[in-house]
């Protein structure tokens, strides 16, 4: 997917709670862990949640700080709506990247934000249908 192209009627997306929506379409977070395995690979929308605890925050604030990011204030990040996209390249158990925690890890790349678009998300991976928007 490119953003010079446009969206077809549907195609695949996953929900993520902010800031690791943010982390994911700005480059920094390469991997999304799961407590399920996905076979699914290829391009993927990211949603961003529309709940996101101040806890959760702070996490995400904490772990990304220890590899030199700055996030964005909660007020700041956009929720309940499509913010990006990225390619699942695999599913693994294990890996290296400092933002794995398991148990199960979608590997991503090619992350980039898109503008935002209100939508409803789902569990799982999902189809994202242009006439359903929020």
């Amino acid at each position: 997917m490119d953003n010079s192209s446009h969206r077809t009627d549907r195609q695949k997306a996953i929900s993520v709670r902010q800031p690791w929506a943010w982390l994911i379409v700005n480059g920094f977070k390469d991997i999304e862990n799961r407590t399920w395995p996905t076979s699914y690979q290829g391009p993927v929308l990211i949603h961003a949640s529309q709940k996101m605890t101040l806890y959760e925050y702070h996490q995400a604030a904490q772990l990304a700080s220890s590899v030199g990011i700055e996030i964005p204030e909660p007020k700041d990040l956009e929720r309940g709506g499509i913010v990006g996209e990225a390619v699942i390249t695999d599913c693994v158990l294990e890996s290296d990247s400092p933002w794995f925690v398991g148990p199960w890890g979608f590997v991503l790349s090619n992350a980039k934000p898109l503008p935002f678009q209100p939508y409803k998300g789902r569990l799982g991976v999902f189809n994202f249908v242009l006439d359903q928007v929020a």
